[in-house]
């Protein structure tokens, strides 16, 4: 199973020509978005901001983390390099031995589960499986991602092995390159808010490659919603705001493709299978 690599996969020609516009702007730039280097002394920053515009960024755009930073700021790759830049720099560590540190960090495979876990606000997100499960397991999703369509059969199985211990969370977070993602996430929102998101949720991954508005609506009325209101609430983009503030919180999570799951707050770095994700579940 494969993953995507970052979120906001653009045509990279058009991501290099907007760096292009900011290049002199990263180069001197003291501030970087996403990049919290509140507190740093003036050394200590100085040495972080100089790895930074030092050391490329691997998220397929050829660029410096700083210059991708300032050109991409939703990519979260830049923003997890920087962030450890920034720490290794807070310790008190010179430019050297940052640099060190960070190309082992980036050649170093991260463990299973990310060791420190992420806060993530759950309210009124829909829940598939026990709600007082023991386990949470968070998904940020996009229904035309094949690699969704394929995790969401295994987290099923997932929650059928641990029907008593394990909850799946569900956040909106439409890549970009679908064309169809945003809106089917909207008309996700909009079956929620009638009682009916897993039924949706089924039905746009069971048919991730023909998604459509025409087709949206069919599958609407099969699974019995209020058709006008779930209508009215699609053209009128009534739950546009929401699906961006569920992309916020993915971005400020370091989601950097979909589909990325968190297993109580620690954030999953494998792809997610049963077989992969069962001895974790057990452990916790």
């Amino acid at each position: 199973m494969m993953i995507w690599n970052f979120k906001r996969a653009v045509i990279l020609g058009s991501i290099t020509a907007a760096m292009a516009l900011a290049q002199g702007d990263w180069k001197t730039a003291t501030v970087l978005p996403g990049v919290d280097m509140t507190g740093m002394s003036p050394a200590s920053k100085s040495a972080a901001l100089q790895v930074m515009r030092a050391e490329g960024c691997n998220c397929g755009c050829n660029n410096k983390i700083a210059e991708c930073r300032v050109g991409d700021p939703g990519c979260g790759t830049s923003r997890r390099f920087g962030q450890f830049v920034v720490r290794e720099a807070s310790a008190g560590k010179k430019a050297p031995e940052i640099r060190e540190a960070l190309i082992k960090y980036m050649n170093t495979p991260p463990p299973p589960l990310d060791v420190q876990p992420t806060k993530l606000s759950i309210d009124g997100d829909p829940v598939r499986g026990n709600p007082n499960a023991r386990v949470t397991i968070v998904e940020f999703s996009d229904f035309q991602c094949p690699f969704c369509a394929e995790a969401a059969e295994q987290v099923k199985q997932m929650i059928a092995k641990y029907p008593n211990d394990v909850k799946l969370v569900f956040k909106q977070f439409p890549l970009d390159t679908h064309s169809q993602a945003s809106i089917a996430a909207e008309a996700a929102l909009a079956a929620q808010a009638q009682g009916k998101f897993w039924e949706m949720h089924d039905k746009l991954y069971a048919n991730f490659r023909s998604l459509s508005r025409v087709r949206i609506l069919a599958w609407a009325k099969e699974i019995g919603l209020d058709l006008p209101r779930f209508t009215a609430d699609l053209d009128s983009h009534k739950f546009a705001a929401r699906v961006k503030s569920e992309e916020q919180q993915g971005e400020a999570a370091n989601v950097e493709g979909t589909p990325t799951f968190f297993i109580d707050g620690h954030r999953l770095n494998t792809a997610f299978d049963v077989a992969t994700v069962a001895p974790l579940i057990g452990k916790r």
